[in-house]
């Protein structure tokens, strides 16, 4: 099956078997009381304490099974990002669970969190280190330009997952949020499969064509589920995707860039991510050395929250924004090579 009729068929089904599951999985997180507690210093999301929590599972199991039917597991791009958005899931679930069980907002501590981000990330960068088709070069967007990291890709790498799995949960605070610009990475990422498979990959090279095809299933798959997903998490949100869903997301996006050869389109999808990251450690700096504050709180999405600015309308500029950076991201992936 062509690209051009896997990627639509795998949108379509991982979105109707998320809109399947959406309704059931919500109804068990409401029996088991699984609610969220929301931070008491973000006082304007007071009342949404109590909202359902977890509800990653619904795009992640979509995801995976539409993978699973359309045969993306017979390929190992596909099936190590599947297991790394899933290793990642297990540990946002863990820490979800911890909440909702003592019923506070403090689920792993920080040091246990970003040892379960590392022990994945080791896994995972070494089979891109020993896979013929990532190795260590790096495609340079918007030049035909290849560079070989060497030994320099293993950390590399390894800080690349830990950095976004970190910053995609920390830009989960507003309703529809990650969901809305993590699904226009996945569309983004999946037009840049197509293209590849267009342009750069030699028709020949049936073993990569193969392993990139994958990868479209994979980022189709995810754009389809999520996009389901928004239907229960658009504001007001009736349930919460949790840590369980923004790290699976975090892991599965920088599969799919690394997998490509194209981690630095990252910086183009993840800017409002990037956006994020800054602005917690501004204020956090910033507070430390001279006793004040830079953001009326930070994250900037709460910032500008403070500053009166709709929740809805912050989602939809930050949506607008990652996917016009995207787009841009796109582009430059078209000028360079994969090799």
């Amino acid at each position: 099956m062509s690209g051009y009729v896997l990627f639509p068929a795998a949108f379509a089904v991982a979105f109707l078997l998320a809109a399947i599951i959406a309704y059931p999985v919500l109804t068990l997180m409401r029996k088991l009381k699984a609610g969220q507690i929301v931070l008491v210093y973000v006082d304007k999301h007071a009342g949404k304490s109590g909202t359902p929590t977890m509800g990653g599972v619904i795009f992640l199991a979509a995801a995976i099974l539409t993978c699973a039917i359309f045969g993306g597991m017979d390929y190992s791009f596909c099936a190590v990002a599947c297991a790394t958005a899933a290793a990642y899931a297990l540990l946002g679930f863990l820490d979800d669970f911890i909440k909702v069980r003592f019923k506070h907002n403090q689920g792993l501590k920080a040091y246990q969190k970003v040892a379960g981000q590392a022990g994945i990330a080791v896994l995972v960068t070494l089979f891109c280190y020993r896979n013929r088709y990532i190795s260590t070069a790096i495609s340079l967007p918007f030049t035909t330009a290849v560079f070989d990291m060497g030994w320099a890709f293993i950390p590399f790498t390894m800080i690349l997952f830990i950095a976004v799995t970190n910053a995609v949960n920390l830009t989960d605070g507003l309703d529809g949020l990650v969901a809305k610009c993590s699904a226009s990475n996945f569309i983004i990422l999946t037009m840049a499969c197509a293209y590849m498979l267009a342009v750069q990959v030699p028709e020949g090279d049936v073993l990569l064509r193969g392993q990139v095809r994958s990868m479209g299933l994979f980022c189709s798959s995810f754009a389809g589920a999520v996009l389901a997903f928004i239907w229960l998490n658009a504001s007001p949100a009736s349930i919460f995707m949790g840590d369980t869903g923004s790290l699976a997301l975090g892991g599965a996006i920088t599969c799919a860039a690394v997998f490509l050869k194209n981690p630095l389109l990252l910086i183009f999808i993840g800017i409002m991510y990037i956006v994020s990251c800054i602005s917690v450690i501004v204020q956090v700096a910033v507070y430390k050395l001279k006793g004040r504050r830079v953001f009326l709180m930070a994250p900037f999405h709460h910032h500008l929250e403070y500053k009166g600015i709709k929740e809805s309308k912050i989602v939809t500029y930050y949506t607008l924004i990652t996917t016009i950076f995207g787009i841009v991201g796109l582009i430059g992936c078209m000028a360079a090579e994969y090799v």
